[in-house]
């Protein structure tokens, strides 16, 4: 019995030798070298992991940037900072980087928003989708389940008791996980310097949207028509801005009926028409809020509680006699 003990220690001992030699040669032979570089780009890198550069998390990056495979200037999250930082380690140039924030295109919550049911299951706004749909009236809006905050890995997203969905531009980062996850594609990426966002997704006609949310467009075109820059435009009843137009003047927001345009400049100028002014009124003519009044060959006068300093009286005035006071500094006409 002994004897059949120590053959099987024996044997086992062998094959252990034998493996743990075969092991030793193939460690050395498929050995896997790492470039070091990938975890000096690793420590540059916010390591969210969110996925926004559509690489599998900040390791994967890190070595697709190492291996030139991804430009220094491809994490969102990380922005123009570590993009630089990174530019400067593995050498080359960083590149334009424009920080994006999300937006969520519906402002319709319990109150200003028809509801057609109650939705009680999992607080979830893709399973809600599917089993029932919007438990809102306009199929287009915002569910107000928070999927999206669920999977925003940066704290950005917050859900008030409206049912409304509000994003941090602080917080906010543009990874887009948010944009991914809804269901009802009303999350949008837009560059942090716009100001100025249209706060619906319906494409319903005018009577019917405003049948079932009191914030909804109507297609009325008021902003089109107003817009100094050609910035909006219609898509199927769906008032749309274009980015690289927009100024942040605000007056779309100003004249819309519905409010659904939304002015996110806090504190605007007002203007102020000092004594060069010989009424001629070609100030009174282009204001979009008729905030201007005063009679033909007379000092015209501001009404500041209409004015939202959107500055085209001043470029309008012949003499120069309008300036721009507040919130943004002090401006000359056209000086």
């Amino acid at each position: 019995m002994q004897s059949v003990v120590a053959r099987s220690m024996i044997a086992l001992t062998s094959m252990a030798a034998i493996f743990g030699a075969i092991l030793a040669v193939a460690s050395r032979i498929f050995v896997v070298h790492r470039d070091p570089r990938v975890e000096q780009v690793l420590d540059l890198l916010p390591g969210a992991n969110c996925g926004a550069c559509g690489f599998p998390g900040c390791q994967g990056l890190a070595e697709a940037m190492v291996k030139g495979d991804a430009p220094p200037n491809a994490c969102p999250p990380g922005g123009a900072e570590a993009a630089a930082a990174i530019a400067d380690m593995l050498g080359g140039e960083a590149g334009e980087m424009v920080r994006k924030i999300a937006v969520v295109h519906c402002n319709g919550g319990l109150s200003n928003s028809v509801q057609r049911l109650e939705y009680e299951g999992i607080e979830d706004c893709r399973a809600a989708m599917l089993v029932g749909g919007s438990p809102k009236s306009c199929i287009f809006g915002c569910l107000g389940l928070g999927t999206c905050r669920l999977v925003c890995p940066f704290d950005a997203v917050e859900l008030d008791e409206e049912g409304l969905v509000h994003i941090d531009r602080v917080k906010c980062t543009g990874c887009g996980n948010c944009v991914e996850a809804c269901p009802v594609n009303i999350i949008d990426l837009v560059p942090e310097d716009v100001k100025v966002h249209i706060k619906c997704s319906s494409h319903d006609k005018g009577a019917a949207a405003k049948k079932v949310c009191e914030v909804a467009c109507i297609a009325c075109q008021l902003c089109v028509k107003k817009c100094p820059q050609g910035a909006i435009s219609m898509d199927d009843n769906l008032a749309v801005l274009d980015h690289s137009k927009c100024t942040n003047c605000g007056i779309c927001a100003a004249v819309c009926p519905t409010h659904t345009i939304v002015d996110g400049v806090k504190a605007r100028p007002k203007a102020v028409i000092g004594g060069g002014c010989d009424g001629i009124g070609k100030c009174k003519e282009v204001c979009p809020v008729k905030a201007i009044e005063g009679e033909p060959g007379e000092r015209h006068e501001i009404v500041r509680e209409k004015c939202i300093g959107c500055g085209l009286c001043m470029e309008a005035c012949p003499n120069k006699a309008i300036n721009m006071v507040g919130a943004l500094g002090h401006q000359r006409g056209r000086e």
